[in-house]
């Protein structure tokens, strides 16, 4: 048996990977296992109640309503019995209330049905087929947004080149350039201070509740605002008509998804992987409502955005969103 030395051969072990190089530790709570609150916000009131439910609080209006006049008017006639001074008073006031309502419900009446106005001249255009339909169209248009202080240059620039065009297609874009480019500029400046707000709300206040409040707020006073611009106005009842047809028109176009497909293109992913999960849920958020901000433009304007003037939803997120948090060199 020989005893000299015996040579193994081992294999050198692999160094460890650098710690640089390391994939990140997955976060236990991660975005996709809730919803961001724009997205439950718009799913909750996209939702359109049953018809049992609908008769329900109607009725429940109804008799309410009938309960409450039926008191105010025993309250009235035994107080003018016992104080006719006081009572009469009291009446004067009951009455001056009656009066007051009656004129919020014309308000109201008179909102839905510039709402209607904006749906057929938003059908019109999209039913133009010749030059003749085109200056039927412009002329509606002219006549729905005279005596804006704001368009008044505009109008009279309309006026003056209208007359040249003989082509239905270049006179619609025309009526889009002269009358409603300027009003999609305050429109985008509205959906981008909502999309900032919800945004910093969402980042900076930990609260469950708080995001989801944040969206519906500013998603509610975004679309009155949008909608006012464009002429709309709405009142109480109506704003909500307007605010579910917005979120009807997400929920067809899928557009309620979830935002973080726009944020890395917007951000950078380098960015994005040092931000903590508040502060992404927040610029989810934010995306969102910059979605929901486009959806209330495109319902109502009073003419559907041609393919040079849509709005893109990254660059309404990037102007809205990159000044709170800084893209890397």
């Amino acid at each position: 048996m020989s005893k000299k030395p015996v040579l193994f051969d081992l294999e050198e072990e692999a160094a460890p990977p650098p710690v640089a190089e390391a994939p990140p530790v997955p976060e236990v709570s991660s975005l996709a296992e809730r919803p961001p609150a724009m997205e439950q916000a718009a799913r909750l009131a996209a939702q359109r109640p049953s018809r049992l439910a609908r008769w329900f609080w109607t009725l429940l209006a109804a008799v309410a309503g009938a309960i409450a006049s039926v008191a105010a008017w025993d309250f009235a006639t035994g107080l003018i019995a016992r104080f006719p001074v006081l009572g009469w008073a009291v009446s004067a006031g009951l009455a001056a209330l009656a009066l007051m309502a009656l004129l919020m419900a014309l308000r109201e009446l008179a909102a839905l049905a510039r709402l209607r106005r904006v749906d057929a001249l938003r059908h019109a255009a999209g039913e133009c087929r010749d030059l003749a339909a085109a200056r039927q169209f412009t002329a509606r248009l002219e006549s729905y947004y005279a005596g804006r202080e704001e368009l008044t240059w505009h109008q009279a620039r309309l006026a003056e080149l209208k007359a040249e065009v003989m082509d239905g297609d270049a006179l619609l874009r025309l009526a889009e350039d002269e009358l409603l480019v300027p009003l999609d500029t305050l429109a985008l400046r509205e959906v981008e201070a909502a999309a900032r707000q919800v945004a910093t709300v969402t980042a900076l206040v930990p609260m469950a509740l708080a995001d989801v409040l944040t969206a519906l707020v500013s998603s509610l006073r975004m679309i009155r605002r949008v909608a006012g611009i464009y002429g709309g106005r709405p009142g109480f009842f109506s704003s909500w008509r307007l605010t579910r047809a917005v979120l009807a028109h997400l929920a067809a176009t899928g557009a309620v998804a979830a935002g973080d497909d726009l944020l890395e293109p917007v951000l950078g992913g380098s960015v994005l992987s040092k931000l903590s999960r508040r502060f992404g849920e927040g610029l989810v958020n934010g995306a969102l409502s910059a979605r929901v901000g486009i959806a209330a433009m495109e319902v109502c304007r009073p003419m559907p955005f041609s393919e040079a003037r849509k709005p893109s939803t990254r660059k309404v997120v990037q102007r809205a969103l990159t000044g709170l948090f800084a893209k890397e060199a």
